[in-house]
């Protein structure tokens, strides 16, 4: 069966969700997986902090041939979701090959900014 081009393990170091935005946009990270492969794929998320322990063992599916974009704010542990104003890191670990892209729209003045780079993987 064709598993899709790709990594099974990436990390994202740098996390941050803005407790304030301006306008009529919403600060927001994005963690945007593609999955080419015929099955689905299982992807489990842990959050690193500064200052805490990580949320770990947060699991998202993404269909075979899909692509998917996960807000970090919608990363939630036993009802908890990633605290805002605070630093963390992501890894993300998949069963099958994925490829994964980070985003974040800063819209905490009026000149909004748009970022997104590759996500660091591990082979």
């Amino acid at each position: 069966m064709y598993q899709g081009k790709g990594e099974k393990h990436w990390f994202i170091p740098d996390g941050y969700i803005p407790e304030v935005s301006s306008g009529m946009l919403t600060s927001h990270e994005s963690v945007c997986v593609l999955n080419r492969s015929s099955e689905e794929a299982l992807l489990k998320f842990t959050i690193f902090f500064e200052d805490r322990e990580p949320m770990e063992d947060i699991l998202v599916t993404v269909p075979p041939r899909r692509t998917r974009h996960i807000r970090t704010s919608s990363l939630m542990k036993n009802g908890a979701p990633i605290p805002i104003g605070v630093p963390y890191a992501i890894e993300v670990i998949s069963d099958i090959p994925i490829v994964v892209q980070y985003s974040r729209l800063d819209a905490t003045q009026a000149e909004n900014a748009l970022m997104s780079t590759m996500a660091f993987p591990i082979k």
